[in-house]
């Protein structure tokens, strides 16, 4: 055992160690202790998808939303705003007739990943499609799951 996995700080821990819910919800208090992040003018009046009747309860649901997307943007990068709205739509009720699937809305997940991207954690490339986690970013992920992983202990 080395000097660092007895002090108990996370010797390669990742995003991937730790479970998905109790990352999120850390890294959203993140966001929203650092109060770097800005919310749109209309975010307690904005709906998620065409599918949802009203917009969310939690008053942290933007913060829930983009530490969700950049969680998935860790773990597959190259993910776009379409993909994006295939991953968090849901059920369309025509009424009588069968529900049938529904994109989320795309202009909520749009400026979430341009806030992620003021942030620096993702970026787009030149070269390729979709957002791309950057080096500061991935630190930053990092160093939130190792928390989580040692709060677990």
């Amino acid at each position: 055992m080395t000097s660092r996995e007895e002090k108990g700080e996370g010797v390669g821990i990742s995003v991937r160690d730790v479970p998905a819910d109790k990352f999120i919800t850390v890294l959203a208090q993140h966001f929203k202790k650092s109060g770097r992040m800005e919310l749109p003018q209309n975010a307690d009046l904005m709906k998620t998808g065409i599918a949802k009747g009203l917009p969310p309860l939690d008053s942290d649901w933007y913060y829930v939303r983009a530490a969700a997307i950049a969680r998935k943007v860790y773990l597959r990068q190259g993910t776009g705003v379409q993909t994006f709205a295939k991953v968090f739509g849901g059920p369309y009720r025509c009424g009588a007739r069968p529900p049938r699937f529904q994109r989320a809305a795309r202009g909520c997940l749009r400026h979430i990943l341009q806030q992620l991207a003021a942030l620096d954690l993702v970026k787009l490339r030149k070269d390729k499609p979709g957002r791309w986690i950057t080096a500061a970013g991935q630190r930053e992920l990092d160093t939130i799951a190792a928390q989580v992983a040692g709060a677990s202990k």
